[in-house]
């Protein structure tokens, strides 16, 4: 019987690679799987590649996606540094973003990071001015008075102009999505899951770490 099953397997084995076998998990390709932007959007990272994630609070498939993605980043290596970037595709997700932005500038995102996707996209609840959200922001340690100063102030509406143009420069009309190193989207619908998502994330990954060590490379070949 072993005889017979290893003989079967080696069959199959042969069959795929003369006729070709399914493309596997990590067969990713532009266009099917993921979009080359036509126009890199402008990355802030230090030389790391840069990972973004957008994404909106009230967003039920960006709240699914969301212990995929932390999962991940706990994996990451030195050279990749992972963002997010609210978007305001709506009217109605112009405060969410905004509250993103001022309780990063307080120091006290992480403080309220998971208590409003859980509210937002879980409860369906209606926080769409500054002072309703400042009200559930400080049942959790943040002092509402800051808030509304922050949420309103020139520095929260320059980080939300910077990423606004970041999402309109990558062409993103849904979310969730992932914008690697600003030259690449990735979607759900693109890639065929969240999980795939993640995987084609880091196929780009390597793909910009091995075009960037070329270039050094080359320099120094130059020189």
């Amino acid at each position: 019987m072993n005889r017979t099953l290893r003989a079967a397997g080696f069959l199959a084995m042969t069959f795929a690679f003369a006729f070709g076998a399914p493309a596997s998990a990590e067969t990713w390709v532009e266009g099917t799987h993921y979009q080359k932007l036509d126009t890199p959007v402008q990355t802030d990272s230090d030389g790391k590649i840069e990972v973004a994630e957008v994404f909106w609070y009230g967003c039920p498939h960006c709240y699914h996606f969301k212990p995929y993605v932390e999962a991940w980043e706990k994996t990451l290596p030195e050279d990749v540094k992972f963002v997010m970037l609210p978007a305001a595709l709506g009217r109605s997700w112009e405060p969410h973003a905004r509250a993103f932005y001022a309780l990063e500038a307080m120091g006290d995102l992480n403080k309220v990071h998971d208590a409003l996707f859980d509210a937002l996209a879980g409860e369906h609840r209606s926080l769409e001015t500054p002072e309703a959200l400042a009200k559930f922001v400080a049942g959790y340690g943040v002092d509402a008075g800051k808030f509304i100063k922050n949420y309103n102030s020139f520095g929260v509406n320059a980080r939300m102009q910077q990423a606004q143009s970041k999402i309109r420069g990558a062409r993103i009309t849904g979310v969730p999505a992932m914008l690697v190193n600003g030259k690449y989207k990735v979607s759900a619908s693109m890639a065929g899951s969240h999980e795939a998502v993640l995987k084609v994330v880091d196929y780009l990954v390597d793909k910009e770490r091995g075009m960037e060590q070329s270039a050094e490379t080359s320099d120094k070949e130059a020189k």
